[in-house]
């Protein structure tokens, strides 16, 4: 039982209103869709914790970059507070990144990374992935998929040669440059 998730997210009900960007890229270390949610009106603000620290990640005026590259088993969510200043990369581990109907989406794989600002890294739900194998929602060869995405993803990472992270700021603001919201009269 994956969970295809759209980038688009239309079906969080927590972002009472929005803004939705998305394009397709073709640049040298990536080729794969840019997506950008800005979140005028929340219902109630998002905060997680990670290592030991209060982390908010929705909010008024927060965004969130969606980086998903094709032919790739990963897809990185760059979250923005009202600065602009990036809150956290979230690297969800995907079985496939693809579109249906003209819509960009995800499968994904339980397993996640995610890196702070800071640098710390942060190996997120292992023990989900292990649940999902042993109630057969995923296969073996999905598993050892995850796991192996997982391990080259942290040894770029600690290596400095995941550019993703680099390139959030650039595809954030490439999309608010080419696709403005139109101006309230």
């Amino acid at each position: 039982m994956l969970k295809k998730r759209y980038l688009h997210r239309n079906d969080w009900s927590r972002i009472t209103c929005r803004h939705y960007m998305q394009q397709w890229v073709e640049e040298p270390d990536f080729t794969g869709y840019i997506a950008l949610i800005e979140m005028h009106e929340v219902k109630e603000p998002l905060v997680t914790t990670q290592a030991g620290q209060e982390l908010r990640i929705v909010d008024i005026d927060y965004s969130w970059l969606q980086q998903l590259p094709m032919n790739e088993h990963y897809a990185v969510t760059t979250m923005f507070n009202a600065k602009g200043e990036v809150v956290q990369w979230y690297i969800d581990i995907t079985n496939e990144n693809g579109v249906d109907q003209g819509e960009p989406y995800m499968e994904d794989l339980f397993l996640d990374i995610i890196v702070l600002p800071t640098g710390e890294v942060i190996k997120k739900d292992e023990d989900e992935i292990v649940q999902a194998l042993k109630n057969e929602w995923i296969s073996d060869a999905q598993y050892e998929l995850a796991y192996a995405t997982f391990y080259k993803l942290l040894k770029q990472i600690k290596q400095g040669e995941f550019n993703l992270l680099a390139s959030s700021k650039k595809h954030r603001e490439y999309l608010l440059q080419n696709h403005p919201i139109p101006k309230q009269v």
